[in-house]
């Protein structure tokens, strides 16, 4: 034993809520609650995020910190009173990755989003004249990573949060109150909804593995959150899948990935595929495929009666459990703009809202989108989301791990 043994710092104690927003859950800070040198983007902190969350983990499970070992439960949150004028409280989005030592800061998370305005409300980030004894407090917040505003409608009964209720969510086990997110704006009129300038596009994809080089039909778009939709035929799929028909297809994750890098130059988002890895949260890749009788992940049967059509999603890497908001936003606008990949599976035409399947159940979406001295744009998508407190008081983390 050496008699000069390794001296080893004790762990502070950083303000933390964990809530579940939406069908994901992340670890909430308010930036003045955070360690000096963390309060400033850079590598003290991204690494005392990575140190929460349990990342990297090489074994895959994150037992060690507190995310829950998939791309919807790997996910911080930092708000601060808001800089910008007309918003109550700034709000950036941090998507860790698992066995990487990566924070991607590249997107927005949708369904976090639910719960911002209650955290901002429960963390006195907003004028308290605002908040009524009783009805909707309306926060206005400021997305950062994407400089886009959200409007949630946050239910209040006695002056406080209303959390409980009985808005049934699929993905979501239990009831909650319900909470209306407008996202305004999506895509501002100075920027190019279509990246391409085409709503619909043929992406070379390389030969890759068992996959010979093939050229797939594909709409890209920039609204919620960069995505990639595809024809789901068109790739060996029904628009049915659930999580265990293709995340253990290590070979079909791979081709996604490639799919992703292709579609990432193509939209400008990165120059070469080597910098996907570095760009994990964005973009989405999605698939669809028109109405048809399935049967959910809660073994509950969705009748194409009863949905538009059948949308798959991945993110960071997986299938998505349910589905991302802000690949919503997208599906909804694509949805919206007659002739995009999304807006054929759907039956084509005029809409204002689809109702679609994901592998947890069905989501209803609305967008209003109109063409602009031959640009589209969009207005907002609106959906509904709900959120909870799962747990609050203090994170632990080394004190030499940030």
């Amino acid at each position: 034993m050496s008699d000069d043994p390794q001296v080893h710092l004790a762990q502070v104690k950083i303000p933390a809520t964990y809530m579940r927003g939406g069908t994901s859950k992340g670890v909430f800070f308010n930036l003045a609650d955070l360690p000096e040198r963390c309060q400033a983007p850079g590598p003290a902190r991204d690494n005392m995020l990575l140190r929460v969350i349990g990342s990297p983990d090489p074994y895959g499970k994150q037992t060690d910190g507190m995310g829950g070992a998939t791309s919807s439960t790997s996910k911080t949150v930092i708000l601060s009173a808001s800089s910008e004028a007309g918003h109550d409280v700034d709000y950036l989005f941090g998507q860790v990755a698992i066995d990487k030592a990566f924070v991607d800061w590249s997107g927005n998370c949708g369904n976090l989003t639910a719960a911002v305005g209650s955290f901002a409300i429960m963390s006195g980030l907003v004028d308290k004249h605002k908040i009524p004894t009783n009805g909707i407090c309306t926060v206005r917040i400021w997305q950062k990573n994407i400089a886009k505003t959200i409007i949630a409608h946050v239910p209040i009964t006695n002056g406080q949060v209303q959390e409980t209720g009985d808005f049934e969510l699929d993905g979501v086990t239990f009831p909650a109150a319900e909470v209306p997110v407008e996202f305004i704006a999506p895509v501002d009129p100075s920027e190019a909804m279509f990246p391409t300038g085409n709503v619909i596009d043929k992406l070379e994809i390389p030969a890759f593995g068992e996959h010979k080089a093939k050229t797939l039909t594909a709409t890209m778009i920039s609204a919620g959150i960069p995505t990639i939709f595809l024809n789901a035929d068109e790739i060996g799929y029904q628009g049915t899948e659930l999580q265990q028909h293709i995340n253990n297809d290590q070979t079909a994750l791979a081709y996604f990935e490639a799919i992703r890098a292709a579609g990432a130059i193509k939209m400008g988002l990165i120059r070469d595929v080597s910098e996907a890895a570095q760009r994990q949260h964005t973009p989405k890749v999605a698939f669809v495929g028109p109405a048809q009788d399935y049967i959910t992940s809660s073994h509950k049967s969705v009748s194409a009666d009863n949905i538009d059509l059948n949308v798959r999603a991945l993110s960071m890497g997986k299938l998505h459990h349910a589905m991302m908001g802000t690949a919503a936003v997208a599906i909804g606008t694509a949805a919206a703009i007659p002739g995009t990949v999304v807006n054929l599976a759907a039956g084509g035409g005029d809409r204002d809202s689809v109702v679609f399947g994901h592998p947890s159940g069905t989501l209803k979406v609305g967008a209003q989108a109109t063409m602009d001295n031959g640009n589209w744009t969009v207005n907002k998508a609106i959906m509904s989301r709900s959120a909870r407190v799962l747990m609050e008081g203090w994170v632990r983390i080394p004190a030499d791990s940030f």
